[in-house]
């Protein structure tokens, strides 16, 4: 049986982002059935990410390549994990 490597997903956020938390738990939910590593990084506390996502978060990175922005379902979530090569 080979083990799965856990799909790398980084979420540019902010405090007191309400569709940040909702993509976060959809992540979490997507997470208690397959394997993930999320980085969340604080668009506030880095002045690139700042300027670039101002006004676009969340935005959801799967592995370097951005699958979402405002919003993310369990189901595309599910969809771009299952594009992703290994």
């Amino acid at each position: 049986m080979t083990s799965e490597r856990p799909a790398e997903i980084t979420l540019y956020t902010k405090p007191g982002c309400h569709l940040c938390d909702a993509v976060e738990q959809v992540i979490a939910q997507v997470a208690r059935r397959r394997p993930i590593t999320l980085k969340k990084v604080n668009i506030l506390d880095d002045p690139d990410a700042k300027e670039k996502y101002r006004h676009e978060i969340p935005v959801v990175f799967l592995g370097g390549r951005e699958i979402a922005r405002h919003r993310l379902t369990t189901a595309e979530l599910g969809a771009a994990l299952d594009q992703t090569p290994e």
